[in-house]
């Protein structure tokens, strides 16, 4: 059945805050937070095949506490347009685990993908337990069918050092880790907790004999020039990022500084560093989209450059996003999840497969940045579906409400899951713009489906 009919009613409120918000001048032009078809977190960063994928936790709607069953990923190939690949991993998968899918990393090893989150046991405690996939996009499931490793803490770090040695971090309030064995689903040894220090960590506000370094929680291990880096959230609450250094993945540790303090309405948050086509990124969370805060937060991301010490700068959340790399070609088959920005709508599992657009009102929209249209374009083709009357895709140039280059109509067609292509003529679009995909229609309520686009020269 189609989630039609199973409508949140926390979104009813989102959809006209989006409208008024993402709808000024200086918000449409935004690219941060990178999705905004639902509340994200916990980002953990990777690149596979020259791709850069991003695994978040999710926020539900209307969340009062951090309530979160599944996880979400998204992909990209030039840091602006964000594809949407769905929930590849769930709670259900771990028959052992009853409620909290918190922030987890996944890495490749073995021509397979270990996935290691941390979730509440039945019998109320913390653990980290890992899922597997032969595909980067899931779907995952529970390697062991218990957990890895467990000492009633959390976020889970994963890195596989140059001589092939993995090691597995975590914690909230200490910092632990093992070694892996090179199946990714054992560990030799016991656990290995780390003696937290200021000289270490950092000095905590307030500190105590029990608490005496800045660490808090959400540690990220990894490896650059030689150096040996763990970045973490301090300072509960609120949290800002901070960092040290090390001569091995297991230290000595070097407290180094702030990577960024604490800003934006999220009280918590957690970092991923990833290096991707030649530039540096920071991921980050926040609860910058409408209806946003402590527990319905959103990832972010900076570019950022090393010193030549390989120190990392003091960065600042913002709104505008790192700059695009390269162009995105309107004339091979897109995706209609892979999204700059948006304003109203949502995704969810397509009923052709993959993953579609919906949940679409009069006057949501979606940014598709740096699109090349060349000597331009003559017509545009459309995958949609609709339970109702349909409504229009009109496509217009520069911003929602821009230079409008042509109309496709979307008629109703019997129900969600009957898919048809529509077909419109294109004038105007030459050179490299920003598109943006408006949807209009009369329907009180949701107007159709969609699925894929492509443009024909």
């Amino acid at each position: 059945m189609s989630l039609k009919f199973l409508k949140p009613i926390a979104f009813t409120v989102l959809i006209p805050l989006f409208g008024a918000l993402l709808g000024s001048p200086y918000v449409a032009k935004a690219d941060n937070p990178i999705v905004q078809t639902d509340f994200t977190a916990d980002p953990a960063p990777m690149v596979y095949n020259d791709r850069l994928y991003v695994f978040t936790g999710h926020d539900e709607d209307g969340a009062t506490y951090f309530t979160m069953k599944n996880w979400r990923l998204f992909s990209t190939t030039d840091m602006a347009n964000w594809q949407d690949h769905g929930s590849p991993l769930s709670l259900a998968q771990f028959s052992w685990a009853s409620t909290d899918a918190w922030a987890g990393q996944v890495v490749a090893r073995n021509n397979k993908f270990y996935w290691y989150v941390p979730v509440r046991r039945s019998n109320g405690s913390m653990a980290i337990g890992v899922a597997v996939s032969n595909s980067i996009t899931g779907p995952y499931t529970d390697a062991l069918g218990k957990p890895l490793v467990e000492n009633n803490e959390i976020d889970p770090t994963v890195f596989i050092d140059t001589d092939g040695q993995a090691y597995l971090y975590w914690g909230n309030p200490n910092l632990s880790y093992v070694k892996l064995n090179s199946d990714m689903t054992s560990y030799s040894g016991s656990i290995v907790r780390v003696t937290l220090t200021p000289s270490s960590f950092g000095t905590r506000p307030g500190a105590t004999s029990q608490r005496p370094s800045a660490f808090e929680e959400g540690p990220w291990l990894m490896k650059r020039n030689n150096l040996y880096y763990m970045i973490f959230a301090a300072n509960c609450c609120s949290e800002n990022i901070q960092y040290s250094t090390g001569s091995s993945a297991t230290g000595p540790w070097t407290y180094r500084g702030v990577i960024m303090s604490t800003q934006g309405s999220s009280f918590t948050n957690h970092p991923g560093i990833i290096d991707y086509r030649n530039n540096s990124y920071f991921f980050y969370h926040n609860g910058a989209l409408p209806g946003g805060g402590g527990y319905q937060r959103s990832v972010s991301v900076e570019q950022f450059t090393y010193s030549s010490n390989g120190s990392i700068p003091s960065l600042t959340m913002a709104s505008a996003g790192p700059p695009q790399i390269g162009t995105l070609n309107p004339f091979v088959r897109n995706e209609a999840e892979t999204i700059a920005f948006s304003s109203g709508l949502k995704t969810e599992v397509a009923s052709e497969g993959g993953m579609a657009v919906s949940f679409i009102n009069n006057n949501d929209y979606i940014k598709v940045k740096g699109v090349a249209f060349g000597n331009g374009a003559t017509s545009f083709s459309a995958r949609v579906s609709s339970g109702t009357s349909g409504g229009q895709i009109q496509l217009r140039l520069g911003n929602q409400n821009g230079t409008l280059i042509g109309t496709c109509t979307v008629s109703g067609t019997g129900s969600w899951t009957t898919w048809t292509t529509v077909t419109c003529s294109i004038s105007g679009a030459t050179g490299t713009q920003d598109l943006f995909l408006k949807f209009t229609g009369g329907n009180s309520g949701y107007l159709f489906n969609f699925d894929w686009w492509q443009f024909t020269a």
